[in-house]
């Protein structure tokens, strides 16, 4: 159990976190001082100083954060694709709507033209990671025979955009759009479907005792 110190520090990292994305998106990441995002989350400028030496590392955490899987998450076991696949698309789609998510987006895109490392830095410590887990998934599918994937990076892909194009862009256009949890499950099933119906591992072929090939 963590003990009171390591709680207060713990709460005080959330704070600083919780301000900062607030401030970055209410004022803009370049306008936004380090002892502005002290005073808003109630600590000390030594306090963030200590945590969080610049505002870039400070991001750094705050896209970490956001892109934080449940604790334990493993890539699934190959074996059953349908499986699998439905845990990852549950995953992303749980990642997607996460409240605050679409803000550290509207963050990235509004900065990138000045500070295009922010954008390096939501692909690389954000996306990245997951989509390299769903591409090394496929991969082992496809090692395992469960699948037909010559191409991963382009099955995983299309995997997570046809769920990402219906749980999350909409939400960066339009405020109030909020699929129910069917809708968002539905969307990922779909996807799950269609990845199968296009992958799915055909039969080996069988030789005959006269000669003949089998299916």
């Amino acid at each position: 159990m963590p003990s009171y110190h390591e709680r207060m520090a713990e709460q005080k990292r959330t704070a600083i976190v919780d301000a900062a994305t607030g401030l970055f998106l209410e004022s803009g990441y370049d306008k936004t001082s380090l002892a502005r995002i002290a005073d808003a989350a109630g600590v000390s400028k030594a306090t963030l100083f200590k945590q969080f030496p610049t505002k870039a590392e400070l991001f750094d955490a705050i896209v970490t954060e956001y892109w934080r899987t449940e604790e334990g998450a493993l890539t699934p076991e190959p074996g059953d694709p349908v499986k699998g696949l439905t845990a990852l698309g549950n995953r992303y789609v749980a990642l997607l709507t996460r409240p605050g998510m679409a803000d550290l987006f509207r963050i990235v895109i509004a900065e990138a033209p000045r500070f295009p490392e922010l954008g390096q830095t939501q692909f690389k410590l954000g996306k990245l990671p997951f989509f390299d887990a769903v591409r090394d998934y496929l991969a082992a599918e496809a090692r395992a025979g469960t699948l037909d994937v010559d191409d991963p990076v382009q099955a995983a892909t299309q995997f997570l955009g046809m769920i990402s194009n219906f749980a999350f862009w909409p939400r960066m256009l339009l405020v109030n759009w909020a699929p129910t949890e069917k809708a968002l499950a539905s969307s990922v099933d779909e996807a799950v479907r269609t990845l199968l119906a296009r992958h799915a591992a055909t039969a080996p072929a069988v030789t005959g005792a006269a000669g003949a090939t089998r299916v």
